[in-house]
């Protein structure tokens, strides 16, 4: 089979099944998973598909980015033991980053009242659940709040972050994968995502394992840069086992 045809084939199939897997492309079509792998970056390339790890997907179908309202309600209880999770890696006293996010508000919603940490944050949402909690200095970091995820951004961020050594960063993602790193859609949200990594001492990524896989357009972060990924058991063992070799701990919920 000429590999137009391979092209041909492959193409349909993810449009037709929403993701393709090498493992099956390359039983399928009885060539070796190296050629399936050439043949999804040449059609990545032509920007007919996007990498994901272990496969494709049809590049015209990444999800629209969804606003705080929606993505609150969605896989809320995995959200909520990941929160539970976090507690533990709190210090008892320092400084703590929380970037804009449901599963980060979920840990501001379950910090401990009598918690002695000095809070740093960039989502109002995330500002008012610790405003209430007598332990909690909190630092609100100012600029452009974007109203579909709440998170201020830009260059007034990014400038006081840089201005800043915290002790511990909970980061959330719209994706992440073992090859392409953590992904959000938007540029400027992405580089003040950057800038919150580069100020934390240790970084922590809370996301779910619906996240696990995709990769949106911004890269923000290495895993090589993120210490631990806490994530819900949804998240299958050779993905575990990827994003463990390329460099952060993996803990479930």
């Amino acid at each position: 089979m000429y590999a137009a045809e391979r092209h041909r084939l492959i193409l349909d199939a993810a449009r037709s099944l929403g993701r393709v897997e090498v493992s099956g492309l390359a039983e399928q079509l009885d060539v070796t998973a190296e050629t399936i792998r050439r043949d999804l970056t040449a059609l990545e390339r032509r920007g007919l598909l996007k990498r994901v790890h272990g496969g494709a997907i049809p590049a015209e179908t990444e999800r629209p980015e969804l606003a705080l309202a929606e993505r609150i309600g969605r896989r809320a209880a995995e959200k909520r033991r990941i929160a539970q999770r976090a507690l533990a890696e709190l210090p008892e006293r320092g400084t703590v980053l929380l970037d804009a996010g449901t599963s980060t508000l979920a840990l501001a919603q379950a910090l401990p009242g009598d918690a002695e940490l000095t809070v740093v944050a960039n989502s109002p949402a995330i500002c008012a659940a610790l405003a209430a909690k007598p332990g909690i200095t909190l630092l609100q970091l100012g600029g452009q709040v974007r109203s579909l995820t709440g998170a201020a951004v830009g260059r007034w961020t990014i400038d006081a972050l840089a201005e800043l050594t915290i002790d511990l960063g909970f980061i959330g993602a719209n994706g992440f994968d073992a090859e392409r790193g953590l992904t959000t859609p938007d540029q400027i949200e992405a580089a003040t995502k950057r800038a919150m990594v580069r100020a934390c001492r240790t970084t922590v990524l809370l996301a779910d394992s619906a996240k696990a896989g995709e990769a949106h357009l911004h890269r923000f972060a290495e895993l090589a840069q993120i210490d631990r990924v806490i994530t819900d058991g949804g998240l299958d063992p050779d993905t575990a086992e990827a994003i463990r070799a390329a460099g952060p701990e993996v803990v479930f919920a």
